[in-house]
């Protein structure tokens, strides 16, 4: 199961008002762990990074100005998410953002249930306790050293750790994994086909059933012993 954790960094809070996203990040998952694929990128939002939007992600207008704008990196962008599912803090705030960006360009735009809120999970497993990504990462004791301002590709990283507490931790993850390995061997057994870059590697070499009877000698061996014990249940 492919999934991919989603963040952005924007110029301000309401798309409405003329704000642009300004960065995006992006870590893909299977079976709830992180494969190493990324997608990341800056963009330049034709229009100035007030201080205050500066002051939170650190990125400023002239750092973005040589960056590609949205319409350049949009292909990009939506080849690497696929149709696949998203994972998103609070994500009506990035999917109105992102939403605003491709009905600028008419492109289809981002369905609400597409997206896996990790805040509305959060808030239901943990009614009336903190539920930004810094609280949580405190709760799953996920390392923050990394996370001196709010970077999208940094966020992503570290909501991919609390996803994966959020539905149980590591062991769940685990599970899946070897349920979807399973699936991949039956599939090949059934005549199906692995990627090209698919390798399974078997745990232990294959060994012949061992023979459960007992020989003569050791029934032999066995009496012998029973004749030895007092009292014996096991004598005939």
């Amino acid at each position: 199961m492919r999934e991919i954790v989603l963040d952005t960094e924007t110029t301000g809070l309401d798309p409405a008002e003329g704000h642009r996203v300004i960065e995006i990040g992006c870590v893909e998952l299977i079976n709830y762990l992180p494969t190493g694929r990324v997608y990341h990128t800056y963009i330049n939002p034709e229009r100035d990074v007030p201080l205050e939007a500066s002051a939170i992600s650190g990125l400023k207008t002239d750092f973005l100005k040589p960056f590609p704008v949205f319409s350049k990196i949009v292909d990009d962008f939506l080849s690497f998410l696929g149709d696949d599912k998203l994972v998103i803090h609070n994500a009506s705030f990035d999917l109105k953002f992102l939403n605003a960006e491709l009905e600028r360009l008419g492109h289809p735009l981002f369905l609400p249930h597409r997206a896996t809120d990790t805040l509305k999970i959060a808030r239901t497993k943990f009614p009336g306790s903190p539920a930004s990504l810094d609280a949580l990462c405190r709760r799953f004791q996920i390392d923050l050293t990394s996370r001196t301002k709010h970077g999208a590709l940094v966020d992503s990283e570290l909501l991919a750790k609390v996803y994966l507490e959020l539905i149980g931790g590591r062991q769940t993850a685990f599970s899946f994994e070897e349920k979807s390995m399973a699936e991949k061997i039956m599939a090949v057994g059934d005549g199906g086909t692995l990627g090209t870059n698919t390798i399974i590697t078997a745990g232990r070499a294959f060994r012949k059933p061992r023979p459960h009877a007992p020989t003569p000698e050791e029934l032999t061996a066995h009496e012998q012993l029973i004749g030895t014990i007092k009292g014996s249940l096991w004598k005939n």
